[in-house]
């Protein structure tokens, strides 16, 4: 699971970065403001990376959706983006959880 959710997650992290630019230019939001926000958004998607295995870690990623669809109100696209990642995030995290049940009984048999 870690691996599908990691890089759902990084690939997060360069569409915030990106949003970020696109917000920059075409929100009225000033420009550290926007950056300071993207930055902890980010932040926070890397440091879930390794935080995925942690009690709480899947949660904090779901937090992380939530927030990404939301910035939707500052930059329309991100409705669909976020709940693109959404949908990817709960793929990760679904068949990731199945893979690692698999591994676990192939290793138990043998």
């Amino acid at each position: 699971m870690r691996t599908l959710c990691a890089s759902t997650l990084i690939g997060e992290f360069f569409v915030i970065g990106f949003a970020g630019l696109v917000a920059m230019q075409l929100s009225g939001v000033p420009t550290t403001t926007v950056w300071l926000v993207c930055g902890i958004a980010m932040l926070v998607s890397l440091l879930l990376c390794g935080m995925l295995s942690r009690p709480g870690g899947v949660q904090l990623g779901w937090a992380l959706q939530i927030a990404l669809i939301a910035s939707g109100f500052v930059i329309p696209t991100m409705f669909f983006l976020g709940a693109v990642f959404t949908a990817l995030w709960w793929a990760s995290v679904h068949y990731g959880r199945k893979v690692d049940d698999a591994r676990a009984r192939a290793a138990a048999a043998g």
